[in-house]
């Protein structure tokens, strides 16, 4: 009897597990399809870019001598017209004394030519010849005077001061560079474009020209003032095939300088634009492929071109219409031609998804 018993419950447990197992073969995954979103959006373009100030000069001896006095100091703020710098040039100030008399010996016999010349004592010609004398002196003279005001440099205009090579007592030549002045109130920032983005740029040019631009620091940091294209140079370089735009930025709290380097970031309106998620892609031999599901449930897989990539999504140029249904999960998965059970799942839902997932 309990023979019989063990048997009887061995035949049932036999059974449950068959039947179970029947079950779980029935079981079908259920896939996700949806379709791409057409929409407007924007792509962010970046450039490595150099950033210069919008007046940048460097300041040189216009006399050679010593350099008598430095009345500023490296990185100081100077305002137009300010001293900056003292030469003492050798015999400059006796040129001027020894001009200024020859001037007036030069008037004096001017003056007493032209009483001779009106009493008919000496010819016109002598009067005009003392005449053309004094000129010549005065031109001297005001040339020795500008030569002495040359031992003053003065700023040109407000900016800051950069290195100064030379110490007070230095002997300098004419052209010696003494320091550079900037005027950092604005910069001027400095990035190249290839061709085919040059010319996509002038065919919507009325658009692109007022886009705000950003500019990302060396430290990854955005900086605080927006900036606005200015104008494109006359020619492309033949060596690299690109051509360099100019962007304007007002320095905010004058945090740049000449000569930083930086990330020009522009974001490139797009209209109907096809996006599909990222995850719904998969890619052989450099060419990305989607799982296509025809009204009958199979998958075919169908290359696509992207032409944009966004976190998380691509933008296409070529491949799919609004109305395809693709695969977005299990697309590792199901093979092309196979048959699937799916589910749909608009693509605003999908893709907001997919933002809370990156976030």
């Amino acid at each position: 009897m309990n023979k019989q018993t063990l048997v009887f419950a061995v035949g049932i447990i036999l059974m449950a597990t068959s039947c179970k197992s029947t079950k779980e073969k029935n079981v079908r995954t259920v896939y996700t399809v949806t379709t791409p979103e057409v929409t407007s959006t924007s792509i962010p373009k970046d450039y490595v870019a150099k950033i210069q100030s919008q007046k940048n000069i460097e300041i040189s001896a216009q006399e050679g001598g010593i350099l008598q006095d430095i009345y500023v100091d490296e990185g100081q703020t100077v305002r137009a017209g300010q001293p900056l710098f003292r030469i003492a040039i050798v015999g400059a100030q006796q040129e001027l004394e020894k001009s200024k008399a020859e001037a007036e010996q030069a008037r004096i016999d001017l003056q007493n030519t032209s009483m001779l010349a009106s009493n008919n004592i000496v010819s016109k010609n002598a009067r005009k010849m003392a005449n053309a004398k004094l000129s010549a002196a005065m031109a001297d003279y005001r040339l020795a005077r500008i030569r002495k005001q040359l031992s003053l440099i003065c700023a040109p205009f407000s900016g800051i001061i950069g290195r100064i090579p030379n110490k007070k007592g230095s002997l300098v030549q004419e052209g010696d560079l003494l320091s550079s002045l900037s005027d950092n109130s604005s910069m001027y920032v400095y990035f190249n474009v290839s061709e085919p983005e040059y010319l996509d740029y002038q065919l919507h040019a009325s658009e692109r020209s007022k886009l705000p631009l950003t500019l990302i620091l060396a430290n990854g940091t955005r900086f605080g003032a927006q900036g606005h294209f200015q104008n494109v140079e006359g020619e492309f370089d033949n060596s690299t095939g690109n051509i360099a735009f100019r962007a304007k930025f007002f320095n905010m709290n004058h945090i740049l300088r000449n000569g930083e380097t930086g990330i020009v970031r522009m974001n490139i309106p797009v209209s109907n634009a096809m996006v599909i998620p990222q995850q719904a892609t998969y890619e052989i031999q450099d060419q990305k492929y989607v799982f296509v599901v025809d009204q009958g449930g199979y998958v075919h897989a169908r290359p696509i071109k992207v032409a944009f990539e966004k976190q998380n999504v691509f933008i296409l140029s070529q491949g799919l219409s609004p109305k395809d249904r693709i695969l977005i999960d299990g697309v590792e998965k199901v093979k092309d031609g196979e048959r699937i059970s799916y589910r749909y799942k608009s693509p605003n839902i999908v893709l907001q998804s997919v933002k809370l997932k990156a976030s």
